[in-house]
């Protein structure tokens, strides 16, 4: 009898150990498919990416040529990365709504730029916006208007030198090109001037080497940069 007392407590131990392996291979297979979630919003980022890849490159007529994001941290629980990432889509869609020419955008870990080709903004050499700028700036005052995010608008120039009495250099030419923005945003979209700032590079940001044409008239342009709204903290009060 005690012998088989012995066996029936054993038989009972294994039951009991049968189960908890069964339920730490059920806790194996739950984080296992919540992995597997993380991977499918990588994947879902890069094919949107590959999706615009026709459409990288310099901009030309009839083109809204869009950029593909640099590097970013795969960090959905980033507030500001989510928002600038929610926001470049919305603004591709809107791009090719209103059948915009010469624009495009950047993801960046800084922000979204938003980037002017100078034909579209300005004749060479002048800070005068054109026509045709006010326009495209009016179809993008709406999204651009309503966002909490600072914006900073930054004039930029190839490496050909200009010496005029209005620009005696390349900085003065960049800067007025950027306040000129600023300027229009502010009278005439009621955009708020607290969250707008102007910056000039002159011909020291370039996209390109300057060393043929093609690349020079890619690096005159404007960009409007959304700075990431985690970054509002370091703008000066």
């Amino acid at each position: 009898m005690r012998s088989r007392r012995r066996k029936d407590d054993s038989a009972v131990t294994g039951s009991w150990l049968t189960t908890y392996s069964d339920m730490m291979s059920l806790l194996l297979a739950f984080f296992v498919l919540l992995f597997s979630f993380s991977v499918i919003d990588e994947h879902k980022f890069a094919t949107f990416i590959t999706a615009f890849q026709e459409y990288i490159g310099i901009i030309g007529e009839g083109q809204a040529a869009l950029e593909q994001p640099g590097p970013l941290p795969m960090d959905y629980s980033d507030v500001g990365q989510r928002q600038l990432w929610e926001l470049f889509e919305e603004l591709v869609e809107l791009i090719e709504q209103e059948g915009l020419t010469g624009v495009q955008l950047d993801l960046q870990e800084r922000g979204l730029v938003v980037r002017f080709a100078e034909q579209v903004f300005f004749d060479l050499g002048e800070a005068t916006l054109k026509p045709e700028a006010r326009e495209t700036l009016r179809k993008l005052a709406g999204t651009l208007r309503s966002l909490p995010n600072p914006l900073r608008v930054e004039g930029h120039t190839d490496n050909l030198p200009i010496n005029t009495p209005r620009f005696p250099s390349n900085w003065e030419l960049s800067v007025h090109r950027a306040t000129n923005v600023v300027r229009f945003l502010i009278e005439e979209e009621g955009f708020d001037p607290q969250k707008l700032s102007a910056a000039g590079y002159s011909e020291y940001r370039p996209l390109k080497p300057n060393d043929s044409a093609e690349n020079r008239a890619m690096n005159r342009r404007v960009d409007i940069v959304i700075l990431n709204i985690d970054l509002w903290d370091y703008e000066p009060n």
